[in-house]
């Protein structure tokens, strides 16, 4: 059989679905909900999912677990660990894609781009695409025992911003900061979904929220992406993506990377990390 390659950062279900069984091919669910909205997303993949995927939980076990924030991107050596139980090898082919269209399968596109594997793209539409266009569904959990990968983690810091070097970037003019969130939860009007968190967002970064990006559960065209993204980054710009606690900055990040933007960081953190009030970290509430 010939190897795998991907056409793109992005397929399609029909993609997907011609090449589902090529033993390259790893499909993953990463899946994930917002605090509140009481879903459980290991759950709905063991009750049913893309045929072959393996849950990536990014939430619980492929995340640092000294961190108090929620789904920070782990050391190179948790990675590792956690992704070869999944079988993962330095050849695999990755699809990812979550169960709301797009929403958290960027993430862990993300994340194995930090850590070194370019050969991920994200499933457009996510399951109810592939749903729509007749893909089968699995429901028993496969019996099979998953053999070890050899993936090897090599992490690339400059995916990876932290608070310290978002402060040093807010008067930075060669960098942009966009924020994935809601307008609402941008300006200040609306609360956080996380308890606790002041509202408004980091100065002098501008808005761009990451549904604004799609139609329909999938992403907008190129030529839109990129008008889109040209009205809040230059050319000259390197583009930091923030967002609640890092999952929709990764769509940005993303449609950035598919539109061929070379300079991309998401600050990890995000506003989980900046909205503590005992950080007493700089904070606008009206847009600039």
């Amino acid at each position: 059989m010939k190897p795998l390659t991907l056409p793109n950062s992005l397929v399609s279900s029909e993609w997907l679905k011609e090449h589902i069984k090529h033993p390259q091919l790893i499909v993953l669910d990463a899946s994930a909900h917002m605090p509140g909205t009481e879903r459980d997303a290991a759950k709905e993949w063991q009750q049913g999912r893309i045929p072959g995927a393996l849950f990536f939980d990014f939430n619980h076990s492929i995340c640092d677990p000294n961190s108090a924030l929620p789904h920070m991107l782990p050391s190179p050596e948790v990675f590792t660990t956690e992704v070869q139980k999944l079988g993962i090898n330095q050849d695999s082919i990755i699809v990812v894609y979550d169960s709301l269209g797009i929403f958290s399968a960027p993430r862990a596109w993300w994340m194995f781009a930090a850590m070194g594997h370019t050969q991920c793209a994200v499933l457009d539409g996510g399951l109810p695409a592939w749903q729509e266009q007749g893909g089968n569904i699995e429901q028993s959990l496969p019996c099979t025992t998953i053999k070890k990968g050899n993936f090897i983690a090599n992490k690339r810091s400059e995916y990876v911003k932290s608070k310290e070097q978002m402060l040093a970037a807010m008067n930075d003019k060669s960098i942009s900061i966009i924020d994935a969130r809601s307008k609402a939860r941008f300006d200040g009007t609306a609360p956080e979904p996380r308890a606790g968190l002041s509202s408004g967002h980091i100065p002098h970064s501008k808005n761009l929220p990451f549904t604004e990006l799609l139609i329909d559960g999938k992403f907008k065209d190129i030529d839109t992406l990129k008008q889109l993204l040209r009205a809040n980054v230059s050319d000259q710009q390197t583009l930091y993506a923030s967002c609640g606690s890092g999952i929709t900055a990764c769509v940005i990040a993303f449609a950035a990377s598919l539109c061929g933007f070379a300079h991309i960081s998401v600050y990890d953190g995000s506003w989980a990390e900046w909205g503590q009030p005992e950080l007493s970290l700089p904070i606008n509430t009206t847009t600039e």
